[in-house]
C-alpha cells in the first residue's frame, strides 16, 4: 500500500523515512516533491557497452538553465537525500514536467529498501527543453512491505550525485 502525504510526514518525524532537507510544503496527497540538483552528466561515447565502464562527463547546470537535447540520456540527481529502511520508494516525474516532453526516470523507478543518498535521475527530452537547478522535477512515493526485510547494500549506496551505470561490475562478478 502507498503512504499518503500525511503518513510520509509522520514517517519522516519518526525517522522511518529520510528526506534531507525536508519541507512539509512539498508533501502531496500520496507523494513528496523533489528538486533537481545542480550536477548533471552524460556519456561521451558513441556506443555504450554494458560490459565496460563508459566515458562520462559531469557538469554544473548554469544559473540560466541548461537545454537538454533529444537523442541523449542525461544523468542528474535529486537535491534531496532520500531513503528508508522501512518503506520502498519509487520515483517519477511531476506531471507538469512530463507535459513538456521531459521523461524523468522512465525505467528503474524502484529504489531498494535501505538505499540512501541523492537519487540519480535518467532524463530524456523529446524535444529541446531547458531545465534549472533547484526546479521541482519529480516526486517520490513510499510503499509498505511484507515479508523479511533485507536492506540494500549495493553498488550505488550513498550516491551523492549523478552516478553512471556500473553494469560492467555485474560482468566482473561472473568471470
Amino acid at each position: 500500500m502507498i503512504l499518503t502525504g500525511p503518513a510520509i510526514g509522520s514517517a519522516v518525524e519518526a525517522e522511518e523515512i529520510r528526506i534531507e532537507p525536508f519541507d512539509p510544503a512539498r508533501l502531496q496527497p500520496n507523494s513528496y516533491d523533489f528538486h533537481l540538483h545542480d550536477r548533471i552528466g552524460w556519456y561521451t561515447g558513441d556506443v555504450l557497452d554494458c560490459a565496460r565502464e563508459n566515458p562520462f562527463e559531469e557538469h554544473t547546470i548554469p544559473v540560466g538553465g541548461m537545454v537538454l537535447q533529444p537523442n541523449r540520456i542525461y544523468l542528474a540527481s535529486t537535491s534531496e537525500r532520500i531513503g528508508s529502511d522501512f518503506y520502498v520508494p519509487t520515483i517519477r516525474a511531476k506531471s507538469s514536467i512530463g507535459r513538456l516532453g521531459l521523461f524523468v526516470h522512465v525505467t528503474a523507478d524502484l529504489i531498494d529498501i535501505g538505499s540512501h543518498g541523492r537519487l540519480t535521475l535518467q532524463l530524456h527530452a523529446v524535444q529541446p527543453v531547458r531545465v534549472y537547478s533547484g526546479m521541482l522535477i519529480g516526486q517520490v512515493t513510499f510503499w509498505t512491505v511484507t515479508g523479511e526485510v533485507v536492506l540494500y547494500d549495493g553498488k550505488y549506496q550513498g550516491s551523492d550525485g549523478p552516478r553512471p551505470s556500473l553494469s560492467h561490475r555485474d560482468f566482473e562478478v561472473g568471470r
